[in-house]
């Protein structure tokens, strides 16, 4: 996997000349030519779980080299974006950090007004949680816990999730000495970070025991996985996890991908990232024994490092969060709000310019628009809130070309949502969509859209449930009812090769106080109920009949009862396709 060796430190250097420039320039909103649409096809299977949608699920960077990141406006642009986390002090500088002193070894910057507290003020205001990457290069365990105790104990600000270390991997082990990672260690093995890391969690947790401390991993598959170095027997991962997976609540990877062009980027959320996380998740329960189900993943810094500001980019942030969150990732946290540029090698990228800048705003460079002027993957990263929130589940999506990316959401309510992502830089998509677990209603949906270089987003009621046109380089979310009925069945289920757990919430919408109930339905493939709760269940062929139970008979208008069952099967497990309560047809979804 192609995944670049830019750091942390070459982004900090490019930060540290940029942020101090002149304001200049603007970001319009260009309309995308008339071409024609090219046809598509998406499935969403509403019933079929791929992840719930987690609080620090779409978060960020910020850094104490930004003299801006604490300015009046970051709240509204953090709330605004929909950023459930933010991780600070910084990258790499994060190895170099002193919290107590606000002050920073081997004569790294540190911007006024970026303290801890601070830093803070900001988080209450925006409503975001923090993340914070304590100091392993030049700190040492008794400095983390004391951070800790002063967060949670002194101030109570009850932060939940911190790292031991930024990228410690690239502190010189694996290049002859030549690493852009401070590490005062004498060795700088895996070993080593391994070792370390233990102390740092006993005395963190001594400080706190409710927060939750990850260990730095490589990313499988990119420089230097699979690397052995010389104060190791294995490679960085197995090596860090053997030591140290028991004693985590998760692991963190980084993911950088570059594109040869737009194209070639665009592709790399779904070819890369299912492969990575499968992998991580496979270290974990090798290594971590019976703590592995608990252990998390976190992705605490993504971009690219190409077209980093222009609209491929607006493509790529939404379908790296989502990605990344349906494979399991519990935080994503793009590289940063602020970051800043040299103003060299500008260029110009299907009709914008790319300023080589890795924040997703402007830092009001020379050469950039103004101060905070979001860019396009700021207006890609605010769609996802359009398509769901902190709660709700996001389900299946696939789509019929390579050059449209489909994710899909059922909401608390009962709604479904659809986030269609065309690739095309210079043809429209008419897409048409279909659904099982979800019968939606005719009304027309409510469609939030982004454009080619647009500068916000905006919303319509347009199309219908079944056909929508999203036009080039654009994102479209189609948010949608269910159809109305006296009862409302929710199917949900969690499959495995050979095996389904199953939930099924029936709702009665209309039916007056129901005192006693059965509920019918056939299953469309080969799935065999082997054991059920919360019902009696009967199962003959096909067809299945769920009654009440003693103490769930009742169910009143507006209310609901929920039960479950476990199954096998071989063929196929799709979804029943009608429900009927006490003889009345139900709505789903």
């Amino acid at each position: 996997m192609n995944w670049s060796a830019q750091t942390c430190r070459d982004r900090v250097i490019a930060a540290a000349a940029a942020l101090s420039l002149a304001v200049t320039g603007a970001i319009a909103a260009v309309a995308p030519p008339a071409h024609a649409a090219s046809s598509v096809s998406v499935s969403v299977d509403a019933a079929l779980q791929l992840a719930t949608i987690p609080a620090t699920g779409v978060g960020i960077n910020t850094a104490v080299f930004d003299a801006t990141m604490n300015d009046s406006a970051t709240p509204g642009l953090l709330r605004t974006a929909g950023m459930g986390a933010v991780r600070y002090p910084g990258g790499s500088h994060s190895d170099v950090y002193h919290w107590q002193t606000g002050t920073a070894s081997g004569g790294a910057y540190v911007a006024p007004n970026t303290g801890f507290d601070a830093f803070m003020g900001t988080m209450h205001a925006a409503g975001t949680q923090p993340i914070i990457t304590v100091n392993y290069g030049s700190g040492a365990p008794q400095e983390a816990a004391d951070w800790v105790k002063y967060a949670n104990v002194t101030k109570g600000y009850g932060i939940t999730y911190w790292e031991v270390g930024n990228e410690v991997y690239g502190n010189g082990e694996y290049s002859n000495g030549s690493g852009w990672e401070y590490d005062t260690h004498s060795s700088k093995s895996a070993t080593t970070y391994a070792t370390n890391l233990v102390q740092y969690v006993s005395a963190m947790k001594a400080a706190d025991p409710n927060i939750k401390i990850g260990a730095v991993l490589t990313t499988p598959g990119g420089w230097p996985d699979g690397v052995v170095g010389p104060g190791d027997s294995m490679d960085w991962n197995h090596t860090v996890l053997s030591i140290a997976g028991s004693r985590v609540d998760f692991v963190i990877v980084h993911t950088y991908p570059s594109g040869a062009s737009p194209a070639d980027l665009l592709t790399k959320p779904q070819a890369l990232i299912p492969n990575i996380a499968g992998t991580v998740r496979s270290l974990i329960n090798q290594y971590a024994g019976t703590n592995a189900p608990n252990v998390g993943i976190a992705v605490t810094e993504a971009n690219t490092t190409t077209y980093r500001d222009t609209s491929p980019n607006g493509l790529f942030a939404p379908d790296t969060y989502l990605t990344w969150m349906e494979n399991g990732a519990f935080n994503v946290d793009w590289w940063a709000l602020h970051n800043g540029v040299d103003c060299t090698d500008l260029s110009q990228v299907e009709g914008a310019t790319e300023y080589n800048d890795y924040g997703m705003v402007s830092s009001g460079a020379s050469c950039e628009p103004p101060l905070n002027t979001p860019f396009p993957a700021y207006y890609g990263t605010q769609m996802i809130s359009r398509l769901g929130a902190p709660g709700d589940t996001l389900v299946k999506a696939a789509g019929s070309s390579s050059l449209l990316s489909a994710h899909a959401v059922r909401r608390a309510n009962g709604d479904v949502a659809v986030m269609l992502i065309n690739k095309d830089p210079n043809n429209a998509a008419t897409v048409n969509l279909s659904y099982t677990g979800f019968t939606a209603s005719s009304d027309t949906p409510t469609v939030y859209s982004y454009l080619k270089n647009g500068n916000s987003i905006g919303t319509a009621q347009s199309g219908s449930p079944t056909t929508q046109t999203v036009p080039a380089y654009g994102i479209t979310v189609v948010q949608m009812h269910p159809t109305s009925a006296s009862c409302r069945v929710v199917y949900n289920r969690n499959e495995w090769p050979g095996g389904v757990i199953g939930t099924v919430t029936v709702v009665n919408n209309g039916l007056g106080q129901v005192n006693g109930w059965d509920l019918g339905f056939n299953f469309a493939g080969d799935t065999a109920i082997t054991s059920s709760w919360n019902a009696s269940v009967k199962q003959s062929g096909p067809s299945v009949n769920a009654g009440n139970t003693s103490f769930n008979a009742a169910i009143p208008q507006g209310g609901s009862a929920q039960w479950g069952f476990k199954a096998t099967w071989s063929g196929s497990d799709a979804n029943p396709t009608a429900f009927w309560l006490n003889g009345a047809t139900c709505a789903i979804g």
